[in-house]
């Protein structure tokens, strides 16, 4: 559907995206290279490659991280953003507002897939704020990341 928008940024707001048009093929890359640059088991990717991307606040800085693809990412607090190789561009799927909707349907690199990553889901599970006893800050915690919505401005009045 062509009037699909889909807004998204980094986590301190410097570099925000609007996606207008349907989001492509999603996945999760194991590589060894997207596990780098994401600082992560895996980076997951959505691709817009038939959709108009417009960069709506700031601009991304770019790596080269080989001789086919760059690595687009917030340039103030290094937020992974985008993966653009010569057959187009995807962006990284957490960086969305709304990344909940987006889910990928095929894993790529499994050479490189970290032996544990599978049996991550039957870890325990506990919500955040129950290590308040171990890591006591979290009673104070005041978040500064973007919210998961465009703003006029930012950073806040406040923080600035």
């Amino acid at each position: 559907m062509a009037d699909e928008i889909h807004t998204g940024g980094c986590q301190c707001g410097a570099v925000r995206f609007r996606v207008e048009g349907k989001l492509g093929d999603a996945s999760v890359c194991h590589c060894r290279m997207c596990q780098k640059a994401s600082g992560n088991f895996y980076l997951p990717l959505v691709s817009v490659r038939g959709a108009k991307v417009a960069w709506t606040r700031g601009q991304r800085k770019r790596f080269q991280s080989s001789n086919a693809v760059w690595r687009g990412f917030c340039g103030d607090c290094g937020t992974p953003l985008t993966f653009e190789a010569p057959d187009g561009m995807a962006l990284a799927i957490a960086s969305f507002d709304s990344p909940e909707g987006i889910a990928p349907t095929i894993q790529w690199g499994t050479e490189a897939k970290l032996p544990y990553v599978d049996h991550v889901p039957a870890l325990p599970g506990e919500e955040t704020m129950n290590d308040h006893d171990e890591a006591s800050y979290l009673a104070d915690l005041v978040s500064y990341q973007h919210p998961d919505h465009d703003t006029d401005t930012w950073p806040p009045e406040e923080r600035r």
